[in-house]
């Protein structure tokens, strides 16, 4: 039977045990999906799992605004990053807030008829330049942490689903249809219209440091769970030599927001240097990496989760990436 995963076989999540199996309860519970495959795709590193499920919750459910703006923001970032999964995700989304005229606008490629809609939505798009000019913020100034959160959650998410998943959101495709969208989100709506307390997912994060949370979380639950993430992605470093994050760093500094071109191919030969090549494409674009290019890389030692963390590695760089322009505007502005 055809799964969405690719590149890797994550346990059933019926086997889940321990962290991963109180990440599996909260989802299903504040996101109201039993087991998406954006999350399980992460259980073979439970340390990447919990706090990418907490990043998104305390940003994109719990955050303060509304969740059809962050729904808006979170979808024009996913078309940035070219990651239809994501886009049918955030489009089924839509329905289940109630806002069915919408969700089929942007599902048509129209852009919203309220200006404020659109502002949201182009904001969202504009974040994947690192250099982009992000203010004035669409949306009030107590809204950004849960805005930026939600932006930084799916610049990450986007490219661990175009990586390591399918297109698909659905079996066969089935989320191209209306009608399929529109029940699908509503099934969803009495969950994604239910208030969530902020904070409850940081029980499943191990040593948070409020001092690592950066300042435009403002003291949410979001910087913390942004920090965790951080962390934890960044131990994918481990699996790169010090001349592959030579070529890899220099490529992010370098980099503008913009999408490679196919031809010439401007990353590192898989068959020279294949963990930089699946970090750095994991970094600028993941929808491009092959089965041959996992495979050049792959030894007896690398595992699944090996491989999930190197993907993770790269896929936070570039979060990183715009995280560091996003706050080096915000010092800027309070100068």
């Amino acid at each position: 039977m055809p799964t969405p995963f690719r590149h890797t076989e994550p346990l059933p999540p019926r086997s889940a045990v321990g962290t991963v199996a109180e990440v599996y309860a909260q989802i299903a519970l504040d996101f109201g999906i039993a087991e998406p495959a954006t999350f399980v795709v992460l259980s073979s590193a439970p340390e990447l799992l919990a706090p990418t499920w907490a990043l998104l919750r305390e940003s994109l459910i719990a955050g303060a605004g509304s969740r059809t703006d962050k729904e808006l923001v979170a979808l024009g970032v996913s078309l940035a990053n070219r990651c239809p999964f994501c886009v049918d995700a955030h489009t089924v989304l839509l329905h289940a807030t109630g806002d069915h005229a919408l969700a089929e606008r942007v599902a048509r490629g129209e852009p919203p008829r309220s200006e404020q809609h659109a502002r949201l939505l182009d904001w969202g798009r504009h974040t994947r330049v690192p250099a982009a000019e992000l203010e004035p913020y669409p949306f009030p100034r107590e809204h950004a942490p849960a805005q930026i959160g939600t932006a930084l959650t799916f610049h990450f998410i986007n490219r661990i689903a175009s990586a390591l998943l399918t297109e698909n959101l659905l079996p066969a495709g089935a989320q191209r249809l209306r009608a399929v969208r529109s029940i699908a989100g509503r099934t969803l709506s009495r969950t994604v219209r239910r208030t969530a307390r902020p904070g409850q997912s940081l029980a499943l994060l191990d040593d948070i440091d409020p001092g690592e949370a950066p300042a435009w979380a403002a003291g949410t639950p979001i910087g913390l769970a942004y920090a965790s993430l951080l962390r934890a992605a960044m131990r994918g470093a481990g699996l790169l030599d010090a001349d592959d994050h030579d070529v890899v760093e220099a490529a992010l500094q370098d980099w503008d927001g913009s999408h490679p071109p196919l031809a010439p191919d401007g990353f590192p030969d898989r068959r020279e240097r294949p963990g930089a090549r699946l970090a750095l494409l994991a970094a600028l674009a993941p929808y491009r990496i092959t089965d041959e290019d996992v495979a050049a890389w792959r030894r007896p030692e690398h595992t699944d989760h090996c491989l999930v963390h190197l993907v993770a590695y790269g896929a936070f760089l570039a979060v990183d990436r715009i995280e560091s322009a996003i706050s080096a505007q915000i010092i800027q502005e309070a100068l």
